[in-house]
């Protein structure tokens, strides 16, 4: 029997239906809209079972979200509201730094001039379609550490699947381009640069493993938690590289340099530079370096050309990274003795492991860069090349070379054929920029994103008030072409 003091759910629910006033459906409509929009962008219709959920908080309010505004409590109010604020501030920012884009500092010189230490961009993660997250479950403002308490700052279950949306365009040669870091998988937490691969061809696996107190634990990192890198696109999938004398070449071709590209060169003064004379020239405190010379290094240095004073003293060498219109201003400078480019040196690690053995960063290659659904043959050649992608980014961990045959899954593998894309990425700062040279290929499930704009940009070698702020560089162009 009903009871007539409990109205049916039916006229409860019309009764709400009827008191939502018209400003409110308006605002249901224009979220209930983008939302639709949004999964079909995401092409998971399945999440069209939450738009219930969305009628619920516009319409009907039948889940208490807002219990705390009938509150009796002051204290409980004032505290409700903003937590209230920060979760909705904080799902905001989720979905825009997931779908949309996000700011990024740039912490290091690999892409000086072209990019500053000191510049904050605005990454487009809809110029080459955003992914969607694979580490769902993550707090937005932080990579995937904690600042202070220095804890993760992601839960690694559930791990979804690679999957990116529709973007705007592919990644073309020469675009500057945001990425989570290939060899940051594995990560030795108080020692991260260099890598964890390369500090074990310095000192061996288990010496960092049995040694936390200089490396601290090794931990795994998923691809978007892996630390983002800003690097310049120099080949596409499927394509030949080769670097001649610092020149590089794609399927034979030579490829424009960068305006802003630097090498490292030697130079010899008459007297110490002053401070205006480096600010002058556009070099950083940083790559303000002076050479050490001892008395064994003389005759070597009379050999490259150098000035050796009668009373056997050197006037002052120093090394810095110059772009080729900084090299024009230094041969115009008063008092310079003798410029020289720096050679690249011998016996650095170099990707791929074995095979880069005779090259250097400046003669490297020639390398061929996958490409998905392309085929190629394993043998004991190919095989140190390709390794890594096979086992790590295209998760074949049980693939190894025996006897001049590769193995994958158990299963004697002739050929293989590649999953995704792959990029080889450099810094134009290419005398000092850890990139694809060092570490390898770049997988697109680690494509982030696409710089688009310097938002702001501060000089750490000067005050706030005192050209701090590079005014110039507010609202630049992040990613111009190559000239």
């Amino acid at each position: 029997m009903q009871n007539d003091t409990q109205p049916s759910f039916s006229a409860d629910f019309m009764r709400r239906i009827k008191e939502v006033k018209t400003t409110r459906w308006i605002r249901f409509g224009i979220v209930a809209a983008l939302f639709i929009a949004w999964v079909a962008w995401l092409g998971s219709w399945w999440v069209l079972i939450f738009l219930p959920l969305l009628f619920d908080i516009y319409i009907t309010g039948y889940i208490p979200f807002t219990w705390w505004k009938h509150s009796k409590n002051k204290v409980v109010r004032t505290v409700m509201s903003w937590v209230d604020a920060i979760v909705y501030a904080l799902i905001l920012v989720y979905f825009v730094f997931t779908f949309i884009g996000q700011n990024y500092q740039i912490p290091s010189s690999s892409l000086e001039k072209s990019l500053l230490v000191g510049d904050y961009l605005w990454v487009n993660k809809m110029a080459y379609g955003p992914r969607v997250p694979m580490t769902p479950i993550h707090f937005p403002l932080v990579q995937n550490t904690f600042p202070i308490i220095n804890t993760k700052s992601y839960v690694e279950w559930p791990q979804w699947k690679y999957h990116r949306l529709k973007g705007l365009g592919d990644v073309q040669t020469g675009d500057i381009v945001v990425f989570n870091f290939p060899a940051g998988d594995t990560v030795a937490v108080k020692v991260q640069n260099p890598d964890y691969y390369t500090l074990v061809k310095m000192f061996g696996r288990e010496m960092i493993l049995n040694n936390k107190a200089d490396f601290g634990d090794v931990i795994y990192r998923p691809v978007d938690r892996r630390e983002n890198y800003v690097k310049r696109a120099v080949g596409l999938p499927g394509q030949k590289l080769k670097i001649v004398d610092g020149e590089i070449y794609i399927d034979g071709v030579k490829q424009p340099m960068p305006a802003d590209a630097q090498f490292n060169y030697y130079f010899q003064s008459a007297s110490p530079l002053s401070d205006m004379q480096w600010e002058t020239l556009g070099i950083a405190r940083d790559d303000r370096m002076q050479v050490t010379i001892t008395p064994a290094d003389i005759d070597n240095m009379k050999l490259l050309g150098f000035t050796v004073n009668p009373d056997g003293s050197v006037p002052p060498v120093y090394v810095s990274p110059l772009t080729a219109s900084m090299l024009d201003r230094l041969k115009s400078t008063s008092g310079i003795l003798q410029i020289m480019k720096m050679p690249a040196p011998q016996g650095e690690y170099l990707f791929p492991d074995g095979v880069s053995r005779e090259w250097t960063r400046s003669d490297y290659g020639e390398i061929w860069i996958p490409k998905k659904n392309a085929t190629i043959e394993l043998n004991d050649s190919t095989w140190p090349i390709y390794e890594r992608v096979i086992r790590n980014y295209e998760y074949h961990p049980d693939a190894y070379l025996r006897d001049g045959k590769v193995y994958i899954d158990g299963k004697h593998a002739p050929t293989y054929t590649f999953l995704m894309d792959y990029y080889f990425m450099m810094g134009d700062n290419r005398d000092n920029s850890l990139d694809s040279r060092y570490w390898g290929f770049v997988p697109e499930d680690h494509i982030v994103g696409k710089p688009m704009r310097v938002l702001v940009s501060f000089d750490k070698d000067k005050g706030l008030l005192n050209g701090g702020i590079r005014w110039n560089r507010v609202f630049k162009n992040a990613n111009p072409a190559l000239e």
